[in-house]
C-alpha cells in the first residue's frame, strides 16, 4: 500500500517532470523527451523500491503502462493552458 501512494504521489508530479523535460530537451524529438521522462521516473521509482523494500515483478509491462501514463499528462498538458 505505501508503494501504492507513492508511485500516485510520483504521478502528481509528471506535469512539473515533464515540463522540466521541455524546457531542458525542447529541440530534441518527442520520442527523445520520452525517453528522457521514462528514465528520471524509472530511477525515482527503483530508489523507491529500495526504500520500500519491494520489486516489480512485470518489469516491461511497468515501463509500458508508466510510458502511456507519460503521454496521457503530455496530452492533457498540450491541450491546457499550461502548454500557453
Amino acid at each position: 500500500m505505501n508503494f501504492l501512494r507513492l508511485f500516485l504521489r510520483g504521478i502528481a508530479l509528471l506535469p512539473s517532470l515533464i515540463q522540466g523535460i521541455e524546457s531542458v530537451y525542447g529541440a530534441k524529438t518527442g520520442d527523445q523527451k520520452k525517453s528522457a521522462a521514462l528514465e528520471i521516473v524509472s530511477a525515482a521509482v527503483k530508489m523507491a523500491d529500495a526504500v520500500a523494500n519491494k520489486t516489480i515483478v512485470n518489469a516491461d509491462g511497468f515501463s509500458s503502462g508508466l510510458g502511456l501514463v507519460i503521454d496521457g499528462v503530455v496530452a492533457c498538458l498540450n491541450a491546457s493552458v499550461w502548454a500557453k
